[in-house]
């Protein structure tokens, strides 16, 4: 009867959420191990490579810091840096259009907490490293004492916010994927 009232056969439709729903916890399952990994990182510099550095002289300090910088800039960073971003707003995206309120609001909560993490970066520690670059080559540095003072503290600071934020929003993808996997979460598809 629908084919013959010119509608596309019920079936069409389901196939076309089934995919959406399908894809979803894939997804989100990216986004908690990408926004993961960029709590990782900054958590392992708060907690090891910050202090470690700190405990070392001044010219060894910017010395490793310019060179940690120089060497992060790379293909496998960047797209987790991105992906940590870009992943949990499509699967906000398709929480929401499946219905899922509930984890579509977690997972667009993560995706905040992320934003303002690369807020934070680009406001604050991406300008102290190019800062830090721009000092130089350690060879011809004069003053690594002045150096250090204009970056560790506020740089050290912000990053304990981006693992603070990272962290939340891996907790609220978290939460996003628990509820796509709960038991009736679902909206009955007729």
């Amino acid at each position: 009867m629908s084919a013959a009232l010119g509608t596309a056969p019920a079936r069409d439709l389901s196939s076309s959420t089934t995919t959406v729903s399908r894809a979803i916890g894939p997804v989100l399952a990216t986004a908690t191990v990408a926004t993961g990994l960029m709590s990782g990182l900054f958590f392992a510099f708060d907690v090891a490579v910050m202090p470690g550095l700190a405990a070392s002289d001044d010219r060894t300090y910017v010395t490793a810091m310019q060179h940690i910088n120089a060497s992060i800039l790379n293909p496998v960073f960047g797209a987790v840096f991105v992906g940590a971003l870009a992943v949990p707003a499509v699967g906000t995206w398709l929480l929401h259009r499946s219905g899922l309120r509930a984890a579509a609001l977690w997972s667009g909560v993560a995706t905040a907490l992320y934003l303002a993490a690369l807020v934070l970066t680009s406001a604050v520690n991406v300008p102290l490293n190019d800062q830090l670059a721009a000092a130089g080559d350690p060879a011809a540095i004069t003053d690594f004492a002045a150096v250090r003072a204009a970056f560790a503290p506020t740089w050290t600071t912000a990053n304990i916010a981006r693992t603070v934020l990272c962290t939340a929003a891996a907790v609220a993808l978290t939460r996003a994927l628990l509820l796509h996997r709960a038991p009736g979460a679902r909206p009955s598809a007729r």
